[in-house]
């Protein structure tokens, strides 16, 4: 195996990529919501004038801006305001609430908060919790404001209107922006991510999927994941072509919304690629066939693929490649080249990986191990989890990043993922944080101890199940705790199973064998979500 040489790489800042932009092509369509569409001079000027309101609000280098905004084009006007100022840009989940969203505002140190008017409530009800918050913005109308010490006023009052530019740039290495990841063994964690990361990030999945200035891309995902805002804004604006944004995927939504759009590439998770190959027939999608030639996205089997191939008429088909939050994607194929059946391509000759044992000694091709990952160049991973050093020195061990993740290499140096090591979950293209699931479930009255837990879907990601213990004398069915829950924890993780034990299985230690509770799976007296009438509504 050989390994590539240090070196600086191709180093950039979303800043210095729009300022390229706006300079060559000011007036082309960047971005496209619906219909209503903005140039890349709009976004320039948006931002600007919003970066210059921040700063108005106390904002400067270094101090952290949380959003909590859906699909709009604010949720990219406030990144990219952050980042005019050499600020840091805190994008979170929508579907956020109680704990979990007192934990990432709180943790991040956020003095101003953007979020839509209809999330205000869920802050006011946490603002306790959030002594740095002095501003929160609303986009929208408010039914009613909440009771709490910091200012809350509406965005639309504070957009700003001076456009000068700022002289002062952000580096390659600065801190561009927070990304939170599930907590294993505490809270979710703030992952710091620079700018030549993001930007690295983007040049990756080009490489792995080719765009040109010609290219539309159509994307549902949501502008808080990396893969949005890398994969497809600054994507696109590297290759000065479009992005299309849909407020959330929908099967019926999807080739009408190719079709009005013109776009030629998707950029979607391998769930949705999935639905979409398995849907009924659709006149749009008769329409658009050999429309889109490139669909980004993991995982897609290879019977996805050939449906998408054979009756959409993409000439490429899923990503082939494996990476996590901190240390971007680091297995991968450039777009064409031959992926051998499961494998998620080969090393990228900008990162290091290898697989390790139990004692950290590499194991040859074909034995499965720990994944641990070094770049070779620099600013192209985290630098660290936010406020917690203790947790990365934890996960840095030996000056190598270890995943968590178990994988091997074959000997022709493809790789193949094989299963999770840390006791996190992944559902609907959503990291979930088992620790603080457990703490949602453990504060019902009725429940002594949870655990929650993977169990294996052949749909390709982890359904969840909530395996609990009652507490003495006190009753409880499985569908009045799912329906206690939906106001508890976000909607992408509401558990599929439940299941009540007299006890949970330990160690010696006391800790939960998790492992004993995922090959168990769903047992005789598991409780299925998919066996009942129940409609769960994204909120």
């Amino acid at each position: 195996m050989s390994i590539d040489p240090w070196g600086t790489g191709t180093r950039d800042t979303v800043i210095a990529a729009l300022d390229r932009a706006v300079a060559a092509h000011r007036d082309r369509i960047m971005l496209d919501f619906g219909g209503q569409t903005f140039s890349y001079g709009d976004v320039d000027r948006l931002s600007t004038a919003f970066a210059h309101a921040l700063a108005a609000l106390g904002i400067g280098a270094g101090d952290t801006v949380l959003s909590m905004l859906n699909n709009n084009v604010d949720a990219v006007v406030c990144w990219l305001a952050a980042n005019k100022l050499r600020a840091v840009s805190v994008p979170i989940n929508t579907a956020l609430r109680g704990e979990f969203l007192r934990h990432q505002i709180g943790d991040s140190g956020a003095k101003v908060v953007v979020a839509e008017a209809d999330y205000v409530a869920r802050i006011g009800a946490v603002a306790d919790g959030l002594p740095e918050m002095h501003t929160l913005l609303h986009r929208g109308d408010l039914s009613a404001l909440p009771r709490i010490a910091a200012t809350v006023a509406a965005l639309d009052a504070h957009r700003g209107d001076v456009t000068d530019a700022f002289p002062d740039k952000p580096d390659p290495s600065d801190l561009a922006m927070l990304v939170y990841t599930s907590g294993t063994t505490g809270p979710s964690k703030g992952c710091m991510i620079p700018y030549n990361y993001m930007c690295n990030l983007a040049r990756l999945q080009l490489r792995a999927g080719p765009a040109t200035a010609d290219d539309v891309t159509y994307t549902p995902l949501p502008l808080f994941h990396l893969n949005a805002i890398c994969v497809g804004v600054v994507a696109t604006i590297l290759t000065g072509s479009r992005l299309v944004v849909a407020p959330r995927f929908s099967v019926s939504a999807f080739w009408p919304e190719v079709e009005r759009s013109g776009a030629t590439i998707a950029s979607i998770l391998g769930g949705m690629g999935a639905l979409l190959a398995q849907a009924g027939d659709c006149d749009a999608a008769t329409r658009c066939h050999g429309h889109i030639h490139t669909v980004r996205g993991n995982p897609f089997t290879e019977e996805t693929k050939a449906i998408w191939r054979e009756r959409f008429g993409a000439r490429q088909v899923g990503g082939n490649g494996y990476g996590l939050t901190e240390a971007s994607v680091v297995t991968s194929l450039a777009g064409g080249d031959y992926a051998a059946p499961g494998s998620s391509g080969t090393r990228i000759p900008d990162f290091d990986v290898r697989i390790v044992d139990d004692a950290g000694r590499e194991v040859p091709p074909g034995t499965a191990g720990e994944i641990l990952i070094r770049p070779n160049q620099p600013d192209i991973m985290f630098q660290g989890y936010w406020r917690r050093p203790e947790e990365t020195l934890k996960v840095t061990t030996d000056l190598w990043l270890h995943s968590g993740d178990m994988g091997k290499f074959d000997e022709a140096g493809f790789f193949y993922f094989v299963d999770r090591k840390k006791d996190y979950l992944r559902r609907r293209g959503e990291n979930i944080s088992s620790f603080e699931m457990e703490s949602a479930f453990n504060q019902h009255p009725a429940i002594e101890e949870a655990a929650v837990h993977a169990v294996f879907s052949p749909r390709g990601e982890d359904d969840v199940k909530v395996t609990a213990v009652l507490a003495a004398g006190a009753t409880l069915t499985a569908e009045a705790l799912f329906h206690w829950s939906t106001d508890k924890v976000p909607y992408y993780a509401l558990p599929r199973y439940i299941e009540f034990r007299e006890t949970l299985p330990k160690n010696p230690q006391g800790r939960v064998l998790k492992y004993e509770l995922r090959e168990e799976g769903k047992t005789a007296a598991t409780w299925d979500l998919e066996d009942t009438d129940i409609q769960v509504a994204k909120r």
